[in-house]
């Protein structure tokens, strides 16, 4: 970890020298580019403006090996800055995150402007790396193959003032064949209860209003501390937390999705009615090549099991398409289980060979005409179920948090958006009074479309709130406003104000 006196170097010899990075892959990833920017303000950075693309004094990579081409994505991007870089004396690029972890000396000697190599253990290193390298003339490579300390014990930007991601454990212990997360996350570490308890109250304190519990295996929290019902405890301990609204979590396996889970979710108010649930495939044999520890029976179950106990729960998953050995029989019996979870949304990946995964070395891989006809099945199905369940909202009446930059045509169409309790994104007419993200309003909804809803009525009720309040504290007080970041995993529960989901790292 970086220590006062490396970070004091720094700041003296930094300045204002201005930074820019980009993000790409899961929420883990997202999480450790807001502990980036705290770590690089704190080193006497500043922010680069939106859309800066490169006009940085540093731009980080912070990149994801799961994605198909994502080595190839990188090199384009470096190469894209070299020159720019030969332009701009004293710039510098650092790359890091998983694949960082993975290249290692590979990325110097590709793209050998490059000024820094750090991987998913040692982010709090970044400052001083820059600055070695600053001075040594030469790039640094510095890959830690364990955790140096937990994360969250660094300085953070947090990209929202009202919602923002809580940490509870890093790394995974599964091992998934079409997933390389483990070998670059390392084993599941667990955080100390109390540390986790004790930051969500700082940033209540602060006016965040909703947390998102983050794990690579969330529910499988207390496995490194031996507590098997140490997720569900900390939900309910969550619940005791004055101020704290909305608490989701993501992601979980349903192998450690447990009746105390369901219950804890059920009876606890401030957990929110909605689940991401992974499913990857509906065939067991395909599970079984997967090495998934469930198979669709115990899938379904423990749908039914949430939809009992939380009726109106809005369920999300993840589901692969083409594994390889995947059958007309196996593909058939993933259509089953969508139409019988009857799904929100589905993010639906096309398989495509990882490298370092097991299931990269596979026989029988599926010929892309035939995964692609398949995938366009699946999304016009799941397309099918999403907006017939988005119908069964009309006429309710919803509570919403206000979001920030949720809408794209909110500005032409006078509308402003918010989330649902159940994650669902909801566009409605702007009121009289003022509204600010953070802020609550109750709307009735009157059109649901597959991946939105509209209340076009005239806002029933406007809860001005301490997280509107901290929205409006930092949008005033000279403060710029947070650059988006590059998502590659679906949204379900990311704090409102990142962009859409666009799919990803299928790990969990």
């Amino acid at each position: 970890m970086t220590s006062s006196s490396d970070r004091s170097l720094a700041v003296d010899v930094q300045g204002s020298k201005s930074y820019e990075i980009r993000t790409y892959g899961c929420q883990m990833n997202v999480h450790d580019s807001e502990r980036l920017s705290g770590l690089l303000e704190d080193a006497g950075y500043v922010r680069a403006p939106e859309g800066a693309d490169g006009d940085a004094d540093v731009v980080v990579f912070n990149t994801c090996a799961v994605r198909e081409n994502a080595d190839n994505r990188l090199y384009g991007n470096l190469g894209r800055l070299a020159p720019m870089k030969s332009k701009r004396p004293g710039m510098q690029i650092a790359v890091g995150g998983c694949l960082a972890q993975k290249d290692r000396d590979t990325i110097v000697k590709k793209a050998p402007w490059v000024d820094v190599v750090f991987g998913t253990h040692n982010i709090g290193k970044l400052p001083v790396l820059l600055e070695r390298a600053r001075v040594q003339e030469e790039a640094q490579v510095e890959i830690a193959e364990s955790l140096e300390a937990f994360p969250s014990t660094l300085p953070t930007r947090r990209e929202s003032a009202y919602a923002a991601w809580v940490s509870i454990s890093v790394g995974c212990n599964n091992t998934c064949t079409f997933c390389i997360v483990p070998a670059l996350r390392g084993k599941e570490k667990d955080r100390r209860t109390g540390d986790i308890l004790a930051e969500i109250e700082a940033l209540v304190g602060e006016g965040v209003s909703e947390i998102t519990l983050l794990g690579q295996n969330v529910n499988a929290y207390g496995s490194d501390i031996g507590d098997r019902e140490a997720f569900s405890k900390l939900l309910r301990a969550c619940g005791k937390i004055e101020g704290l609204e909305r608490v989701r979590f993501t992601s979980p396996h349903p192998r450690d999705f447990t009746d105390d889970v369901i219950a804890a979710m059920a009876e606890t108010p401030n957990v929110m009615p909605q689940l991401h649930m992974p499913l990857q495939s509906g065939s067991d044999p395909v599970l079984k090549a997967m090495r998934r520890s469930y198979r669709q029976e115990r899938y379904l179950g423990i749908i039914e099991k949430v939809r009992a106990a939380i009726p109106h729960a809005a369920i999300t998953t993840d589901i692969i398409v083409g594994f390889p050995g995947e059958t007309e029989e196996d593909f058939e019996q993933t259509l089953h289980v969508v139409r019988e979870a009857r799904f929100a949304q589905a993010f639906t990946f096309q398989y495509s060979k990882r490298p370092g995964t097991p299931a990269a070395t596979m026989e029988n891989q599926i010929p892309k005409k035939v995964v692609q006809a398949r995938y366009e099945r699946l999304v016009a199905l799941q397309e099918e179920i999403s907006w017939e369940e988005n119908k069964k909202q009309v006429g309710r009446t919803l509570e919403l948090m206000v979001a920030e930059g949720e809408g794209r045509k909110d500005g032409a169409t006078h509308r402003l958006s918010g989330r649902a309790p159940d994650n669902r994104l909801v566009h409605f007419t702007k009121p009289d009074a003022e509204v600010r993200p953070g802020d609550v309003v109750t709307v009735e909804i009157s059109y649901a479309a597959p991946h939105h809803l509209l209340a076009e009525g005239a806002v029933l009720d406007v809860r001005r709130t301490r997280a509107g309040d901290a929205w409006e504290k930092r949008n005033t007080t000279g403060t710029a406003k947070p650059a988006g970041v590059m998502l590659g995993l679906p949204a379900v529960g990311v704090p409102a104000p990142l962009p859409a989901p666009t799919g990803g790292c299928s790990a969990h």
